[in-house]
């Protein structure tokens, strides 16, 4: 480390990983190194809670759906409690974020949130990826990143696509239930670059008496050249699925034998939904510093059919409704990054600017029965574009001492044409956004973080402009964009060989969890909240072919204003475990074994009514038939243990209730032991 003051500081962006190794070794840290399953030595980072994961633990743990794949966040639980074409729940660090809200996911360097969402602010549906291609998972917690805006205060994901495949791929899978797959996925030089394309088919029942006929297709062609120094790639991606769903069910029909745990109450539930897309990314670093430019095209659908309440508000036909969207999606981001020395310090500057455009055309919810329109109750064309600029400073003061400072400039407008009189109108709103970071150490190989930042989520569009509910009744345009503010301190250690472990205490505030609630048409504004808790992570590779993860994290949410109800947040996640081993090249052979416990979470203000934990365990057994030839079993649900993939607690009425219905925990049961067996050929 001697002398290292006058070399260039800590490590480029995470926006490509192997420049991150290039500037690493430049830095007075040290060169980051790739340890097994993933990238978090101590100096790859600016926070305890930041880390990225490699293909390779992607491609040997076992997942049963796409969206799994944001599992390898330490702390994050992915559940469904609809059909496999819509996007998943997620929690973290105190949040039920619904599908998305105030946790940000991008395909390289393109969103996948969707705000303005016919069913929900921030929609995240990841079904659109293939696994395999996925090279790398860069993960950060907290508002405490200046190029993070919108949704990202809880935490954000980048997944990384792979330009070039070691070997091509084909696999077939087979499963219980009707589940079959088909991959075929490949790259070779073409030109001055490399083409990568993949292909995936899905065919999928589950285990429900509503058979779901889930029929998915998936294709990537990625074009790519270069160095990396300086290189781009060009992506095109496609994606159409359709689904029948088994929403959640009420515990009391269950209970009376009316329903079994994998029935339906309306058997017409389901959807179809489709994602174009078409992405640029270059970069281009030198001795002085590094540009990199991304833009993107997204055009995208969904018609999303449901009924959660039955005959609660119509005794007669029914509670089904269509929530439908139309939308073009286009944005650019650019930065530019210089590498300098002042005073003797290493000194990293970096300003950028990103822009995004939504047109939806239109969104909007109708009443249905059996899929059939009976009514609108509203229908909006909306345009919402959004401005990001920021500054940040990193700057090595001393030999074991580093400070990141940022600044965010976020500017949002929205412009509303609905068909309800009164909701028609334009907004906008702007927000500041300070962010700052302190890194001591190493000493014997230990780092110790101070974070501190301030963030935020959009509101739906449609909310900004409202006057007037649905049903006629008056209401109150709500605050756009909801300011949030976090604080993190964390330590990460690899003072016992063969270990990496990060332990970190944070804290987010937010002002308001107002969000528009596309089910029920409206804005349902909430109070403020807190939430607070403590994350311990730790991956340790026991031999080349022996790796341990463990992941422990609890947290406490809470409204910060009081009311008679109660203060408890429904659905706020309390505890998460995560226990891990893989087992990799054990001669012909291979394996791993997941564990992970979903804790209790109140499902009311009051806390008197509460979910039941769930605790899943997966497994895997691979053998090596020849050099490129390999099979594999996975076992979903290991002990076939019955629980809850998510839960709720609302009124519905089933045919011959009382008026009113009746307030019961709705939920959506885990799937049976699954298994599923694949063959995978290389070439």
């Amino acid at each position: 480390m001697r002398g290292n003051k006058k070399k260039l500081t800590a490590a480029i962006s995470l926006a490509l990983a192997a420049l991150k190794v290039m500037a690493a070794d430049e830095s007075g840290l040290g060169a980051v190194t790739v340890t097994g399953h993933y990238d978090n030595a101590v100096g790859s980072s600016d926070a305890a809670s930041q880390g990225s994961v490699t293909a390779k633990l992607i491609e040997n743990r076992p997942a049963l759906r796409t969206g799994e794949l944001l599992e390898f966040v330490p702390g994050m639980i992915v559940t469904q409690h609809s059909g496999d074409g819509k996007a998943n729940q997620y929690f973290l660090r105190g949040f039920n974020l619904d599908h998305g809200t105030d946790f940000a996911t991008w395909i390289d360097s393109m969103p996948v949130n969707m705000r303005t969402h016919a069913h929900g602010q921030g929609y995240t549906d990841l079904n659109f990826i293939i696994p395999e291609l996925v090279e790398r998972i860069d993960y950060k917690k907290g508002p405490y990143f200046a190029d993070e805006g919108d949704f990202a205060s809880a935490g954000a994901a980048h997944m990384r696509l792979a330009n070039t495949l070691p070997q091509g791929v084909a696999a077939l899978s087979i499963g219980g239930h009707g589940y079959q797959r088909a991959l075929l996925a490949d790259s070779l030089a073409l030109g001055n670059g490399n083409l990568l394309y993949g292909l995936e088919v899905t065919r999928n029942n589950g285990p429900w008496d509503i058979p779901e006929g889930e029929r998915k297709y998936s294709a990537v062609l990625r074009y790519s050249g270069g160095t990396q120094a300086d290189g781009f790639s060009l992506t095109a991606m496609a994606y159409h699925n359709t689904w029948n769903s088994t929403d959640q069910i009420p515990l009391r029909a269950v209970q009376s034998g009316q329903i079994g745990r994998y029935g339906a109450i309306d058997p017409t539930d389901g959807g179809d939904t489709a994602r174009y897309s078409l992405s640029y990314a270059m970069h281009k670093r030198n001795d002085a510093g590094l540009f990199e430019f991304n833009a993107y095209a997204v055009r995208s659908k969904l018609n999303l059919y449901s009924n959660f309440g039955y005959f609660l508000n119509n005794e007669t036909e029914g509670d089904q409704f269509h929530q439908r969207e139309q939308r073009t999606m286009l944005g650019f981001d650019a930065s530019q990054t210089w590498f300098t020395t002042v005073a003797g310090m290493a000194m990293q500057n970096k300003i950028g600017m990103q822009a995004r455009y939504d047109k939806l055309s239109p969104v909007g919810l109708y009443n249905t029965v059996a899929r059939q329109t009976i009514a609108t109750v509203s229908e909006s064309q909306v345009k919402e574009g959004s401005l990001g600029v920021y500054a940040e400073n990193t700057t090595q003061w001393l030999e074991k001492f580093r400070t990141v400072a940022g600044i965010r400039y976020d500017s949002y407008r929205f412009n509303v044409d609905s068909s309800i009189d009164g909701n028609s109108g334009s907004a906008r709103d702007h927000i500041a956004s300070p962010k700052l970071s302190l890194i001591f150490g190493p000493w014997a190989k230990t780092e110790y973080f101070i974070n501190y930042g301030k963030g935020f989520h959009s509101n739906d569009a449609r909310g900004t402009t409202q006057t007037r509910l649905p049903g006629g009744g008056p209401a109150s345009p709500v605050t756009p964009l909801v300011s949030t503010r976090g604080a993190e301190l964390g330590v990460r250690t690899e003072i016992v060989p063969g270990l990496q472990s990060s332990l970190a205490l944070w804290r987010l505030d937010i002002d308001s969890e107002l969000v528009f609630v596309g089910d029920a048409g409206e804005t349902q504004p909430s109070r403020a909240s807190r939430r607070h808790g403590i994350e311990w992570n730790n991956h340790y590779i026991a031999t080349p072919w022996l790796m341990f993860d463990l992941d422990l994290a609890a947290s406490r949410a809470r409204y910060t204003q009081d009311d008679p109800a109660g203060n408890n947040i429904p659905g706020a996640i309390n505890k998460v475990a995560s226990f891990g081993v893989s087992v990799t090249d054990l001669g012909r052979w291979s394996g791993a074994f997941q564990l992970r416990y979903f804790g209790p979470r109140p499902l009311i203000e009051d806390n008197s009514v509460r979910s039941q934990s769930t605790t899943l365990a997966y497994a895997r057994v691979g053998y090596k038939v020849d050099a490129k030839t390999r099979v594999t079993l996975d076992v979903f649900n290991l002990f076939d243990r019955q629980a809850s993939d998510i839960d709720y607690y609302y009124p519905s009425r089933l045919n011959g209730e009382a008026t009113g219905g009746v307030n019961d925990i709705h939920f959506h049961p885990v799937e049976p032991r699954t298994f599923r067996l694949t063959l995978t050929r290389n070439f």
